[in-house]
């Protein structure tokens, strides 16, 4: 596994690597980095090519955002492709956890014949509620107090489930310094991007490649009813739900979530990613 940095026309990016093959694409959660992808990255199937990047303004190494700069969901879907421009993946398997299946979700609205299978994990295709979209001006009001500090006080609680907290005391503090790592404008250009982000809902039925939908079985953020909907929306998604785990899921429960992500792979013809 490598740590990279790719020059693109509009900005540069770092990246992780592992394998070499078929591209696979993994997108991390809110707000966290590449580096939550290491235990995938640690064991990639023979065969396979992942690439994790920092999605834009995220990742202690990665340029901040300017001010008044506006992000979207379709930004971060732009980067993404762009970056698999760049490294000559015309398809890729594309696996998005939490936020990450928010920019998965808009790389299938943008350039859905450029995605060969899809991973959707600990995540939603519904636009916030009026509620969600108030929690996110109390985060960015936190945020504007207390800078990535705050943010993890908040979070943290509402990420892992209470088995992981009992038997793996230590990944709070990992999860703590990652979301520290990142600048305040990066975090929340993030935050206004999940708020405005569009209802995915209506382009599930695009989605025509070998599909997995990954759930903890106690995620407090994106319970498994909001992954029963992305099972049902997209015709042949397989749903794994995996026990003991929270909104990390591919922390929390790392071989459970490579070995469900490696059946995805199984599952893609040859030579099509």
């Amino acid at each position: 596994m490598t740590s990279r940095t790719a020059h693109l026309p509009t900005r540069s990016v770092r990246y992780l690597e592992a394998g070499e093959g078929q591209p696979l694409l993994l997108l991390h959660a809110f707000p966290f980095s590449a580096d939550q992808w290491l235990p995938q990255l640690s064991r990639i199937p023979r065969g396979w090519r992942a690439v994790a990047p920092d999605l834009r303004g995220l990742g202690g190494e990665s340029p901040g955002v300017p001010p008044g700069d506006t992000i979207g969901m379709d930004t971060y879907a732009g980067d993404a492709l762009e970056l698999m421009a760049h490294l000559d993946m015309p398809r890729a398997v594309v696996c998005g956890l939490s936020m990450g299946g928010y920019v998965a979700l808009a790389m299938v609205r943008r350039s859905v014949e450029r995605i060969s299978g899809l991973v959707l994990a600990d995540t939603r295709a519904a636009a916030d509620s009026a509620d969600g979209r108030a929690g996110r001006e109390r985060m960015l009001a936190l945020l504007g107090r207390e800078g990535p500090p705050g943010v993890a006080r908040e979070m943290l609680p509402k990420l892992l489930s209470d088995r992981s907290r009992r038997e793996q005391p230590d990944l709070e503090d990992v999860l703590k310094a990652m979301i520290e790592a990142n600048a305040s404008e990066g975090i929340a250009a993030a935050i206004r991007a999940m708020k405005e982000r569009p209802d995915s809902m209506g382009i599930l039925g695009r989605i025509a490649c070998p599909t997995l939908v990954i759930v903890g079985k106690e995620d407090a953020l994106t319970p498994p009813a909001e992954a029963e909907i992305l099972q049902r929306g997209i015709a042949g998604a397989r749903l794994h739900t995996i026990p003991g785990a929270g909104h990390m899921s591919n922390l929390e429960a790392p071989l459970a979530f490579s070995s469900a992500l490696e059946g995805l792979l199984g599952a893609v013809e040859p030579g099509r990613a």
